[in-house]
């Protein structure tokens, strides 16, 4: 029994969500996000709740995952997503250009990577940006890139990490 997949999705004022051949369309005050049902899933609306069951057996792995994504979309058009990076070294610093982010991570030349469309990348100090949208799956893939750029090493702590990420540190060579 998929415990997720039975939860009840309460829809909050100013969203409204629709299915239409069997496509899952979420608008809000942020804006708009669709998805495609999977076919072995049937979704009822009564007022502002949203109950997904599934048909058969075999839809039980998709039954859970369905539901937390109409979650997150709803999540995503009323209240939007964000995730926070920062970069640590001497000389790092990012740099945000219009629709391009600049990241000079201590590499011969600056690393530009080209913000995606629905995505806003704000810079809080030229140490810390802040990726916000709608789509907790592209916000996550984009700042995971950022990330990938300069993984943070566990000896010194430099590279880029999350705002809550917490570096394992290692202990260096001990002279003789």
């Amino acid at each position: 029994m998929s415990r997720i997949g039975n939860r009840k999705i309460e829809i909050p004022a100013g969203v409204t969500v629709t299915l239409e051949n069997n496509i899952i369309t979420v608008t809000g005050p942020k804006g708009t996000l669709k998805m495609e049902l999977s076919k072995d899933i049937t979704m009822e609306q009564s007022d502002n709740v949203i109950t997904l069951t599934r048909k058969n057996e075999a839809a039980k792995a998709m039954h859970g995952t369905m539901n937390a994504l109409i979650n997150n979309m709803i999540e995503g058009v009323s209240k939007g997503y964000e995730k926070g990076l920062e970069i640590v070294g001497v000389g790092y610093r990012f740099n945000v250009q219009g629709k391009k982010l600049v990241i000079n991570a201590g590499y011969s030349h600056p690393v530009e990577i080209e913000i995606p469309e629905g995505l806003t990348v704000e810079a809080v100090s030229n140490t810390e940006i802040t990726v916000k949208g709608i789509d907790k799956v592209l916000v996550g893939e984009f700042a995971a890139n950022i990330r990938k750029v300069r993984r943070p090493e566990p000896y010194k702590g430099k590279g880029i990490r999350y705002k809550d990420e917490h570096i394992r540190r290692k202990e260096g060579k001990k002279a003789a």
